[in-house]
């Protein structure tokens, strides 16, 4: 293992709706980038969680007849069972409402912004959207509406506590400008500056007790703490930031801070690449090197939407298709910076296609010619490969690690399918079901694994199983083909 660390996180889920696909993407795109550079022997830290506290589980929980807390557990347990049924590698999960490492975090954040004179208290009138659990400016408003949620905003009018986000607007656009906070797909890095541009209003970090859920101001229990500036400090809470007393906590902190990634959606883009450089600014702590900003998932070409009926359960696809099948059409089908389209009716292509027809049927093949000869697995190595395999496999590599690397998820599959065909080709052209020559099997076996290899960040399962059954010459169905 290398002495390089790379700490990568996604967003936190809200927790007043059960897991859909949109955040399984998310959670799938962080999952290649950190299982890809644990194959580096980098030191990786993958952090998820759910971000619990504020009007929208608050709302939900009441309209249920539920104590929030109690209806936030069980949701915050479905995004633990989320990870799990999509094979995540995920070191850590953190939820907003843990007293013990999160709330600690927060009141110290706090503090040091405080600190810095960039916390303040005053009287306040604005509109207030909370699906985006935010206020809106005035060049924000279409309509008298949010222009994502598409409804119309609440006027609210108390007196908070306010953070001095305009005191960050140049600082913050000088460090995007010369890449200290690289911001991926450029397309956001430019809209980013152009909210800059345009000047920074400073905003409301709390809200009064009655009307809210979240933990107390300090030193003010009638005030508390506005879901971003609570749920933003996971980042650093997740890895010790909270506890100086802890040797251990604190090591851990220096060890990985700052993060290396940030994987977020586009909804909310302007609390990660604006907000949270500020608050991190006025604490005196380093600023993440990267935030990669993913689109939507529309089904059928339509926005997802629970009043339409059409949000797709995840668990239910996994149940249906397997884990490594949903992980492969998220990861191929949808270009990772731009929204993407969800059928079934594409999902079933993909996988008779590609799945079953390509990589299944591949290994399949060989397997199968293989085992009617006397050919061992154990000898395909590095150096007795032919030279037209191995220069296939490198470029392969090659280019798989070239794409992942610009979080271009789609073109890193497809230089490994690539590979696929350029084997399926080889088999044709030797005629090897007829020849069964051993040096071709042994080319066909080098080319396999390195495959297996290549997909182990993307589809970890099949991965597995592919070299355990190169290793024991054994073929199983990878991915039965789906029959209408």
């Amino acid at each position: 293992m290398t002495n390089k660390k790379f700490y990568i996180t996604t967003s936190i889920a809200y927790t007043n709706a059960l897991p859909h696909i949109g955040f399984a993407l998310e959670i799938i795109q962080a999952d290649v980038l950190a299982r890809y550079h644990k194959g580096l022997g980098e030191d990786v830290f993958f952090l998820t969680g759910t971000d619990e506290h504020g009007i929208k589980t608050l709302r939900v929980a009441r309209e249920a007849g539920r104590d929030p807390k109690a209806f936030a557990d069980e949701v915050a347990e479905k995004f633990k069972d989320l990870t799990k049924i999509l094979d995540i590698s995920n070191d850590d999960f953190i939820r907003t409402t843990d007293e013990t490492r999160h709330k600690p975090a927060v009141e110290k954040l706090w503090k040091k912004l405080d600190e810095a004179g960039d916390i303040y208290k005053k009287k306040y009138k604005g509109y207030y959207c909370p699906g985006c659990e935010a206020f809106k400016t005035e060049r924000e408003i279409v309509d008298g509406k949010c222009p994502i949620h598409l409804k119309p905003l609440e006027l609210v009018e108390e007196e908070n506590y306010f953070f001095k986000l305009s005191k960050y607007t140049d600082k913050i656009k000088k460090l995007i400008e010369k890449g200290n906070l690289e911001i991926i797909p450029g397309t956001k890095k430019n809209e980013t500056l152009s909210v800059l541009k345009q000047g920074l209003e400073d905003v409301s970090f709390s809200r009064t007790k009655d009307k809210y859920w979240g933990f107390p101001v300090p030193n003010d229990p009638d005030q508390v703490m506005y879901v971003w500036a609570d749920a933003l400090p996971n980042y650093i809470s997740g890895i010790g930031y909270q506890d100086p007393s802890n040797p251990s906590g604190q090591a851990k902190f220096k060890r990985y801070w700052p993060a290396d990634v940030h994987c977020i959606g586009k909804d909310i883009m302007k609390f990660h690449t604006i907000f949270w450089p500020a608050m991190l600014l006025s604490a005196g702590l380093e600023l993440p090197k990267a935030v990669f900003i993913h689109g939507f998932i529309n089904i059928n070409g339509q926005k997802m939407s629970k009043s339409l009926g059409n949000v797709i359960n995840p668990f239910e696809l996994v149940k249906k298709y397997g884990a490594d099948a949903v992980r492969y059409y998220l990861l191929r089908e949808i270009v990772p910076v731009e929204d993407g389209d969800f059928t079934y009716q594409k999902f079933e292509q993909r996988y008779n296609s590609d799945l079953a027809g390509g990589l299944g049927n591949l290994v399949a093949r060989v397997l199968g010619i293989a085992s009617k000869t006397e050919f061992k697995a154990s000898k395909p190595l590095a150096g007795q490969a032919s030279k037209k395999i191995e220069k296939a496999t490198k470029e392969a590599k090659k280019s798989c690690s070239e794409f992942i690397e610009k979080f271009e998820f789609n073109n890193a599959l497809a230089s490994i399918w690539k590979l696929i065909s350029f084997c399926d080709k080889y088999i044709n052209e030797e005629k090897l079901w007829e020849t069964r020559r051993p040096t071709v099997i042994g080319d066909l076996f080098f080319a396999i694994k390195e495959i297996a290899i290549l997909l182990e960040p993307f589809l970890p399962q099949t991965s597995e199983k592919i070299l355990t059954q190169v290793e024991s010459k054994k073929s199983e169905i990878l991915f039965p083909k789906l029959v209408k």
